[in-house]
């Protein structure tokens, strides 16, 4: 049966799956605007740490206001309405939920509510790749320790590359390399939140609509969340990261073979088996042809003369030796795609692409010369910008991941360009995202072959 068709069957049975959604931001409005469209669900609960902006985003995509008036949980089941809470930690551990949602992009909530759901065995749908990428790897050993799932998100990028890298291994394809498209040129690594919408082209209208943040914005824009979703898939899809980070090349879809192949076979791979991410924009600023802004796409090759053959026969754009090929989608839909998680959750027990490895980081990167005694505004902001980079070169560095990159302040100068250290910044031990963290890196040092830093063995 098709996951439709189970979802029909849970609905007319009377047993829809119940589903709590944390933070109403434009990932999280996108889903609830198809929630109500899906049957055999029923959306409980959303936690946001503004209801009142929770309730403004339901307005905003067209719930009217009786379905998300529920005054408790209970008021949600009987009524079949929605239940607006501030709570997270209250919706995480009732009896009403059965799937978690993290939309809220914060490192330390996702960490925080993913735990929440070990304890508690709900599954989570981490759209937070923020948390995922920060911690992932451990949280994914809770959540199987656990018995939930714990999932990557359908309509976000890493999902979706992760199933057409399944697709490839499952038909018996060596997966070359994998990513996506975006908007690049190198002068965006120090884009801010102050230049963000002339990069853009947008409009104050459409910035004025109520869910364009300046900072989330920015990040997409200055690498450093193509940086977070090419960790996720390299540490979900067992691929590796280029040693100097992401080249973000101008491809379109026809040169995806022909440019992601190894050095060895024309190509500008140092590696098979690696993730990058295309840009949209050749390096003088002219749109290239047939580009990939929106898309992801899987690079694999042809394991013999036949196949080879059959490429040529079914019309697949090829390299010019025939072998290497690629497939693609063009588009993705965000929060649109949601529900697709939430229904492989329900009615098969399957995620829709799961963190296993670490093999993927992202440091926090100057974006400027950084003085002494500055205060570190994390992703997206004015000070730092992601680097991918192998986590056994980030351990062994003692790299400071970006999603611990905010708030901190810095004891000694950082050069443009550089990643900072943990030895570079004063932070507070205790705190649960650091803790979890830093226990992670002592997890899988060990595996990766790295020796902690001296400041490390001193702690």
């Amino acid at each position: 049966m098709s996951l439709i068709a189970k979802l029909k069957a849970r609905a007319e049975a009377g047993a829809p799956v119940k589903v709590g959604l944390i933070g109403a931001g434009k990932f999280g409005s996108m889903y609830l605007s198809q929630a109500p469209r899906t049957p055999g669900i029923h959306l409980t609960a959303v936690a946001d740490l503004s209801p009142e902006r929770a309730r403004a985003a339901l307005a905003r995509v067209g719930w009217p206001a009786e379905r998300f008036a529920a005054r408790s949980f209970d008021d949600a089941l009987r009524s079949g309405g929605t239940y607006v809470t501030d709570d997270a930690d209250a919706m995480i551990a009732s009896d009403y939920v059965d799937i978690v949602i993290d939309a809220t992009g914060s490192p330390a909530a996702g960490i925080h509510h993913a735990l929440l759901c070990c304890k508690h065995r709900k599954h989570i749908v981490m759209v937070n790749v923020e948390a995922d990428v920060l911690a992932g790897p451990l949280l994914a050993r809770r959540a199987e320790e656990a018995g939930i799932i714990y999932s990557m998100a359908s309509g976000d990028q890493p999902a979706l590359i992760a199933e057409l890298v399944d697709w490839a291994r499952t038909t018996g394809f060596e997966v070359i390399c994998a990513g996506k498209g975006t908007k690049y040129l190198p002068a965006y690594h120090q884009s801010t939140p102050d230049t963000v919408w002339g990069h853009y082209g947008f409009s104050a209208e459409q910035v004025g609509s109520g869910d364009f943040n300046a900072q989330m914005f920015n990040s997409f824009l200055d690498g450093t969340k193509s940086a977070l979703e090419m960790a996720a898939v390299a540490n979900a899809c067992d691929l590796r990261p280029p040693r100097d980070g992401l080249a973000f090349p101008a491809c379109g879809v026809d040169d995806l073979p022909n440019l992601l192949r190894p050095v060895g076979d024309g190509g500008i791979l140092a590696d098979r088996g690696t993730v990058e991410v295309v840009s949209s924009l050749e390096r003088d600023g002219r749109p290239v042809f047939r580009d990939l802004r929106w898309g992801v796409y899987a690079v694999f090759e042809a394991p013999s003369d036949y196949v080879r053959d059959c490429f040529a026969q079914y019309g697949l754009k090829t390299d010019d030796s025939g072998r290497f090929a690629a497939m693609y989608k063009p588009y993705h839909l965000i929060g649109l795609e949601l529900g697709v998680s939430i229904a492989s959750i329900a009615v098969r027990g399957e995620a829709t692409g799961a963190t296993g490895g670490f093999h993927g980081d992202v440091a926090a990167t100057a974006k400027r010369d950084l003085r002494a005694g500055e205060r570190l505004d994390g992703e997206g902001g004015f000070t730092v910008y992601g680097k991918l980079m192998p986590a056994a070169d980030s351990l062994a560095l003692g790299a400071l991941p970006i999603g611990l990159a905010h708030n901190m302040v810095l004891q000694r100068p950082v050069r443009a360009g550089e990643p900072v250290r943990w030895s570079d910044v004063a932070f507070d031990a205790g705190k649960e995202a650091i803790r979890v963290r830093r226990e992670m890196e002592d997890v899988f040092r060990d595996a990766l072959g790295v020796t902690a830093p001296p400041e490390r063995l001193a702690s």
